[in-house]
This record gives C-alpha cells, structure tokens and sequence, in this order.
C-alpha cells in the first residue's frame, strides 16, 4: 500500500462562501452540489467542503469541536513577495491574518491565514 493524499475535505458554516473564497484563490470548481462541493488543486489533489453538520454526522462525531483543530495547511511559494501577494489575495477573498508575514529562524518567510471557517494555511518561502 502507498498512502497518498488525494482529497482533503473540510467542514464549513457557510457553503456560499466557502465556494466563492476558493474560487477567487483559484481552485477550479469541479462538482458543485447544495451539500457538497469539490475543487481541482495544483498538483491533482482535490479539496471537497461539506456544511458542518453534515460532515460531522457523515464522520460519526459530534459536531461542536472548536479552537485548533491539529491539522494547517500549507501553500510554498517561490519567495517572500510571493508570500505577501499570496496572503493579500487571501485577506481580499475573505481570510483573516493569523500571523502576519516575517521572517523565520530557519531562513525562510511565512505567515498564516485563517480561511472564512478557521482552517489555518500557512504561506511559507524557503
């Protein structure tokens, strides 16, 4: 077995919003349904959104969780003013700075942003 990745899903509160945030990131919308809607990602990975509740009831899990889930995504870019102009097209599409972009003791420069959900992405440049 070779374990891959393929589709990441996410819990969202408002599917409207979510759907109209990737999209203005670039995501190619793919399926588009009232209760689920998937996205073509760089790469050939997909992200797939489902409303809260049913997400939750559809995993078994009650649907009530809050502050950090122990998952962030993260987006490498070639350089840091790719980084800023990455996070700014973010913030204009709906995402909220979580850590503004600076340097890092490692060389590289990141930041992270909060999608309209909370699900954190981390902008990074080595």
């Amino acid at each position: 077995m070779s374990l891959q990745v393929t589709t990441i899903m996410l819990a969202v509160d408002d599917m409207d919003r979510s759907k109209q945030f990737y999209k203005e990131l670039g995501a190619s919308l793919g399926q588009d349904f009232p209760q689920f809607a998937s996205f073509e990602l760089a790469g050939g990975s997909a992200l797939g959104i489902y409303p809260l509740a049913h997400a939750a009831a559809d995993a078994g899990v009650p649907a009530d969780g809050s502050g950090f889930r122990g998952v962030s995504f993260h987006h490498i870019v070639d350089g840091p003013e790719a980084v800023d102009k990455t996070i700014a097209t973010a913030v204009a599409a709906g995402a909220t700075i979580v850590r503004a972009a600076e340097s890092a003791g490692w060389g590289g420069y990141f930041g992270y942003i909060a999608d309209p959900d909370g699900h954190l992405w981390k902008i990074a440049a080595a």
